[in-house]
């Protein structure tokens, strides 16, 4: 089974009355007043923050009675990249959060800021019907659009669609337009459209419910790396705007509609550490993107926004507005609580909870057999999976696991581990065999983003080969000159995508400011001018990750693409033909006898 995130424990957390800043759509939520300067007075309000306002003390005068005050409980997930295990058990903590909030007279608000479809063989094989089947079972009330949406490409086998363009089979968005014709929630993505400024013709930029009496408006962004990494052709007809105007545009427009509470499903994330006080953004990564769109968003535009596309985590404040971002492959979720006065529509506290794992062992993946995971709800009651999800997603389970089950032929002696950035055995083994399916071909890269899960030790079987590298890559052959290919890892080492390399050697090394990259073929240096011809995926050919774009534009590579078979079935062919052998992942990483040779671990910094 694939690496999962490994997130802390959940940590219980108070009632946090977070600054009320002036509504988009309304008059100015004013800061509550200072309390008199009496020392009954300090204790009262003391005691109040201490007893989570259980009412120890009188209300003051200006807040609205119990009876005018509903609660809200926006829940959020995101990247399940198809992995429909984890889902009857947030199933269960969705029906306890639904029971607490039926309790009090409030309600659930569920969304997923996106990528959920591709990553397994049960969503993939069906283009993530089975994933639409299982949230309508959920009862979501939004999703964002994923860069990994686009993934699939047109209705059927093929991950491009062949001009013209057209509808199903010829439409490069077909899968994702039937999954959206298929869900009975809305897609939702503000901020793609076509070129030109006209609505991409899929999805909706936002939605407006109710929940509880309180109007909820809930906008869908997408990350503006979409273009990179996604099938480029899949998008050529596309712009993304930038998230915060988008965002605050919609917003607006849905405080006009009555919205009392607007939430943002972004597929776009941050990466915070701490979770003990959502207002100390200490162990907060400044530079992420949902970072720099949440202090762009005018103030009071936006309540809670639920993060993603990282695969980090976030249960924090951030210029006011609740973020929380619940890693990825439905490990956990997210959760914010919102007070608002029904009178006044006006949100009156938040409280963020940190990031909520669905199994109460640390070291526990919703995978795991029941007493691995041992679920448990808020009050450490035990959780049973739903077995109504547990049903609709059944069949796409068995199906998979009729694929999964293949044998390949070789064992795998230890695991071998994938790393997103840095030299590795496993895209080291994945190049190898890209070389022996086009063996014509010098060189070999795979990106780290590619690489999706590590290879278990044991008998290989085919669901473990695809887990590792689910997309539906084509081969794409890329000639170009040595030099230029030089320069192309040297700017991966540098902080660029990093690429598993086979065929050629690359050592590094500073000279002056510049980081300089010399490829070797059996240590013998090759000619900067001379032509070589390197095996890649159409994604990385057709601009994902940087790779081959700027090269492409300055009329320096040329790129042939393959039909058929996907990237994967040929490395599937390979292994078939190694036949009962033994792979151990030092024969192809040796931390001694490196294939990229580097002054430092990338990203490498010059002097």
């Amino acid at each position: 089974m694939p690496t999962r995130p490994r997130p802390p424990s959940p940590r219980p957390r108070g009632l946090r009355v977070a600054e009320a800043p002036a509504s988009a759509r309304g008059p100015a939520r004013a800061r509550e007043p200072d309390l008199a300067p009496s020392r009954a007075r300090r204790a009262c309000a003391a005691l109040t923050l201490l007893l989570l306002f259980a009412g120890a003390c009188r209300p003051r005068a200006d807040e609205p009675p119990a009876e005018d005050r509903v609660t809200l409980t926006i829940v959020g997930t995101s990247d399940l990249h198809g992995h429909l295990r984890a889902l009857p058990l947030l199933a269960a903590h969705l029906s306890a959060l639904r029971r607490e909030r039926a309790e009090d007279g409030g309600g659930v608000v569920l969304v997923d800021a996106g990528d959920m479809f591709q990553g397994t063989l049960e969503s993939n094989l069906v283009e993530g019907a089975s994933v639409v089947d299982a949230y309508a079972a959920l009862g979501y009330d939004a999703v964002a659009v994923g860069n990994h949406e686009f993934d699939f490409g047109p209705v059927g086998p093929r991950a491009t669609a062949k001009v013209p363009f057209g509808e199903g089979e010829a439409d490069p968005r077909g899968a994702l337009v039937a999954r959206i014709r298929q869900a009975p929630f809305p897609f939702l993505t503000a901020n793609l459209r076509r070129k030109g400024g006209e609505p991409p013709g899929f999805g909706a930029p936002s939605t407006l419910i109710e929940r509880a009496g309180v109007k909820v408006g809930i906008v869908g962004v997408t990350t503006e790396g979409t273009p990179h990494t996604t099938i480029a052709a899949n998008i050529v007809d596309l712009e993304v705007a930038p998230l915060a105007a988008s965002i605050a545009a919609e917003a607006a427009a849905l405080r006009a509609r009555g919205a009392a509470v607007v939430v943002v499903a972004a597929h776009a994330g941050g990466r915070c550490t701490g979770f003990a006080d959502p207002d100390d953004l200490a162990s907060c990564e400044p530079d992420h993107e949902i970072m720099a769109v949440a202090r762009a968003l005018p103030p009071g535009a936006v309540d809670v926004i639920v993060a993603g596309h990282t695969h980090q985590a976030m249960a924090h404040r951030v210029a006011g507005v609740a973020v929380v971002q619940s890693y990825a492959l439905g490990a956990a979720y997210g959760r914010v609580d919102l007070v608002v006065d029904r009178t006044s529509g006006h949100v009156l506290s938040n409280m963020v909870h940190a990031p909520r794992r669905l199994c109460s062992r640390p070291d526990a993946d919703p995978d795991d057999p029941l007493p691995a995971c041992d679920p448990r709800d808020g009050e450490g009651r035990p959780l049973a999976p739903d077995p109504a999800v547990a049903a609709v997603i059944a069949p796409a389970l068995a199906a998979a696991d009729v694929v999964r089950e293949r044998p390949l032929g070789p064992a795998v002696a230890a695991p071998f581990v994938a790393r997103r950035r840095g030299e590795n055995p496993l895209g080291n083994l994945l190049v190898d065999l890209m070389l022996r399916a086009r063996p014509d071909a010098d060189a070999a890269i795979i990106n780290g983003g590619g690489v999706r899960a590590d290879l278990p030790a044991g008998p290989l079987r085919y669901g473990a080969l695809y887990e590792a590298f689910p997309f539906d890559n084509r081969f794409a052959r890329v000639k170009l000159r040595a030099g230029d290919f030089a320069a192309m890892i040297a700017g991966s080492l540098g902080g660029g995508a990093f690429f598993s390399l086979g065929g050629l050697q690359a050592v590094a090394a500073c000279d002056g400011p510049d980081l300089r990259v010399t490829l070797q073929r059996a240590g013998v240096p090759l000619d900067a001018s001379q032509e070589i011809v390197v095996l890649a995926s159409d994604f990385l050919a057709t601009g994902g990750d940087r790779a081959f774009a700027g090269l492409q534009e300055r009329g320096l590579a040329t790129v042939t693409l393959e039909d058929d078979p996907p990237l994967r079935e040929a490395l599937a062919l390979e292994l078939e033909k190694l036949g009962p052998v033994s792979l151990a992942p030092l024969a192809y990483y040796d931390p001694e006898r490196p294939r990229i040779r580097a002054p430092a671990e990338p990203p490498v910094r010059c002097p």
